[in-house]
């Protein structure tokens, strides 16, 4: 039987989604919490790993298991046993074609940047800190250059074990809202540190330290030395992936009551 579940995280207490020799991972906190509720081992799938220090608002992962339990005996029995800063927000039941990973059409990340010049203290190790201004229609324009399929080499990582760095981006945007700039990039999937990389590129040209169409610049040199820093984690949200109509599952609808598995008399 394969079951999927959407899963939020604050990403600040762990070493990353997976599971490794340092400790603790989102991956190894959901798999032992699982395992509990299922009364044998559990390993899963995710739809797009993720860094230290990066959060989730909708993981999605896969698993198999033989355990008969209903999606409230799931979410509440794994809920009870996780780390604080990990929740499951939901669970269903699908069939043996779905995979977390290479079922996902798409993958969203938002990056948050709090742009004053006073540091955080409320969204510490939540959001990003620029105390310069930044000018967020300098910023979105010069993003709109990553629509379409491209070379990401500018914006990938040294350590990217990704064959190609070639990815398609679906949809982005940089906007603010009172003291936060927020930047939203929907692609097919991403390599390694790219929205970080991105982000701090953007920044760059919202400080006027660059040119609005550096990003075209970036993307046909293929280059990552000659890009901008890369920013840092805490700024960083997973927020969903997407996936065909068929599998039904609840991906940015809000988070419904399960039936409570209690029986009532009348």
């Amino acid at each position: 039987m394969r079951l999927a579940a959407g899963v939020e995280y604050d990403g600040s207490a762990f070493f990353g989604w997976q599971r490794q020799r340092q400790s603790p991972t989102v991956q190894a906190c959901v798999e032992q919490a699982l395992s509990r509720v299922a009364d044998h081992p559990i390993i899963v799938q995710c739809a797009g790993r993720t860094d230290t220090g990066v959060h989730a608002y909708c993981q999605v992962i896969h698993f198999d298991t033989q355990a008969v339990r209903s999606e409230r005996s799931w979410v509440l029995g794994a809920n009870t046993t996780l780390h604080p800063g990990i929740s499951l927000i939901w669970l269903r039941l699908m069939d043996s074609q779905f995979h977390a990973r290479f079922s996902a059409q798409r993958r969203r990340y938002r990056y948050r940047i709090l742009n004053r010049w006073v540091r955080p203290a409320v969204d510490r190790g939540r959001v990003a800190w620029c105390r310069r201004p930044l000018d967020t229609d300098r910023m979105h324009a010069a993003a709109q250059a990553l629509l379409g399929e491209h070379d990401f080499s500018s914006f990938r990582a040294v350590g990217c074990q990704a064959r190609s760095p070639i990815r398609r981006v679906h949809a982005v945007a940089v906007d603010r809202v009172a003291d936060e700039v927020i930047v939203d990039i929907e692609a097919n999937a991403f390599v390694y540190h790219m929205v970080r990389n991105i982000a701090g590129s953007l920044m760059a040209i919202g400080r006027g330290e660059q040119r609005v169409d550096w990003l075209q610049h970036l993307l046909a040199i293929k280059d990552r030395n000659q890009a901008g820093a890369t920013a840092p984690a805490e700024g960083l949200y997973f927020m969903a992936p997407s996936y065909p109509e068929r599998f039904g599952l609840p991906i940015n609808k809000r988070i419904d009551f399960p039936p409570d598995d209690r029986s009532t008399s009348s």
